[in-house]
């Protein structure tokens, strides 16, 4: 009889996710814990599941874990994870890659109908009790620039193309979404300022690696237009966000909305809190009714294809980082 498949899944107790895990797959045994040390004298594992553990935790255990075979991390951003260790380790990896793209889509299309309709000012009127009307915008016939046209990205353009809106796109390998009926444009990172000279709104969905640190720098946000929003549902250290705040505050950019930050919690002495033109969430866009389980789904379903020693779907290429 073949022996079960060992995942040591690295989690709090009380996880929201774990649920899901019982019971378990035929013939695989979940083994779970938060300090790696609870995992000694357990049987060694052939997995490892990352449930936001953080890259101490998921060190320590893979120096537990010498047969190591697979890594899945639930977080779809994976810069808390690709340490030098994971990166070194033959372990194949993989994350929550499309659990959490339609709420953070939903969230890009929100925050461009807030700028778009004025929602800040229509809530000061009517807590105010002033009748004041003023003229809003469509979004119908915009261009929308996305800087890291991946699953997120795509799944804005998704969203906004039925709209009426134009989407120019921007990847590291534009012959991807050659063909691709969302998009209007590709473009290669060199040609960044061309798309955010061209666009009226920029969304940045872009993972954080080394080559995207610091990607949407000062030239790009001088390149925008007056008129345009900046939206980043990415990783906050991808744009400049000192350039931003500058531009926000002398009235260069129309606005920002922001779901990721440089340092998170975002720091109570930022002039983010105090600018009238940014919409600021703190990094819960993609929290929505069952957004754990979700991620959960997507290991789930990982696991039996590794389970059955079939091709692993999106496996994350740890030398870039994505």
């Amino acid at each position: 009889m073949r022996a079960p498949l060992v995942v040591w899944v690295l989690a709090r107790p009380g996880d929201a996710g774990l649920p899901l895990l019982d019971p378990p797959p035929q013939g695989v045994r979940f083994v779970v814990g938060w300090d790696p040390a609870s995992f000694d004298g357990a049987p060694a594992p052939d997995a490892l599941l990352d449930c936001w553990a953080g890259p101490t935790r998921i060190v320590a255990a893979l120096q537990r874990a010498p047969g190591l075979r697979w890594i899945h991390a639930r977080s779809a951003g994976l810069d808390h994870v690709l340490v030098p260790e994971v990166v070194a380790h033959p372990a194949r990896l993989t994350n929550g890659r499309g659990a959490f793209s339609p709420a953070l889509a939903e969230f890009v299309v929100a925050a461009l109908f807030y700028f778009a309709k004025d929602l800040r000012r229509l809530v000061a009127q009517q807590a105010a009790g002033a009748w004041e009307p003023f003229d809003t915008e469509r979004l119908e016939g915009r261009t929308v620039g996305i800087v890291g046209y991946g699953d997120i990205g795509r799944a804005v353009a998704a969203r906004l193309q039925p709209l009426g809106v134009s989407i120019l796109a921007l990847r590291r390998r534009p012959d991807i979404s050659r063909g691709d009926p969302l998009v209007s444009e590709n473009f290669p990172p060199e040609r960044l300022l061309e798309l955010m000279a061209r666009s009226d709104d920029v969304v940045v969905s872009l993972p954080l690696t080394p080559e995207t640190h610091g990607f949407v720098g000062r030239d790009a946000i001088s390149a925008m237009r007056r008129t345009a929003v900046l939206v980043n549902v990415g990783r906050g250290p991808t744009v400049d966000e000192e350039a931003l705040v500058e531009a926000l505050a002398q009235g260069r950019l129309r606005g920002a909305a922001l779901d990721v930050f440089e340092t998170e919690p975002l720091p109570a002495a930022s002039p983010l809190w105090r600018l009238p033109n940014v919409l600021l969430s703190p990094h819960c866009a993609d929290h929505v009714p069952g957004w754990v389980d979700e991620a959960m789904r997507v290991f789930l379903q990982q696991l039996e294809r590794f389970r059955r020693d079939e091709p692993l779907r999106d496996e994350v290429d740890k030398a870039r980082g994505y």
